[in-house]
């Protein structure tokens, strides 16, 4: 299951993918129109902004943009950003790999066996769409 500050994250860039192009997009708009708290908001796109998501201008004219095409940003990105990873056990992590905790021997493991390609195409799923597909055309 997506946590909330990843489903938060992904409506906000989304927001940012059907703005991309106009200039600076501010805070309150974003929380507004996609029902996130403002102050969550700000986190997460402090976040997204270490990651080269978005870009950000202070003042009155300020906002946030996508720092990168929709096209560029896949929803794999943003998924791995905020969790850290696909995988739904820690033993099937790609990235952040660690072993399940009371849990058997990962040769005799069968659960691994099947988490192992969940992971595998999951991310096979979300690294091909992008912020992009989901724009209304």
């Amino acid at each position: 299951m997506l946590s909330q500050r990843t489903r938060y994250a992904i409506r906000a860039l989304l927001h940012l993918a059907d703005h991309y192009g106009e200039g600076p997009i501010q805070l309150a708009e974003i929380a507004e129109r996609q029902n996130i708290p403002a102050k969550f908001l700000t986190v997460i796109l402090s976040e997204m902004k270490r990651a080269g998501f978005v870009e950000t201008m202070r003042g009155k004219e300020g906002g946030y943009w996508l720092s990168r095409a929709p096209t560029e940003i896949t929803y794999g990105d943003i998924v791995r950003a905020t969790r850290g990873s696909l995988a739904l056990v820690p033993c099937a992590a790609r990235l952040a790999y660690t072993p399940c905790d009371h849990c058997i021997d990962e040769t005799e493991c069968r659960l691994r066996g099947v988490m192992l390609s969940v992971r595998d195409e999951t991310a096979k799923i979300l690294d091909q769409l992008s912020l992009a597909e989901s724009i209304p055309q």
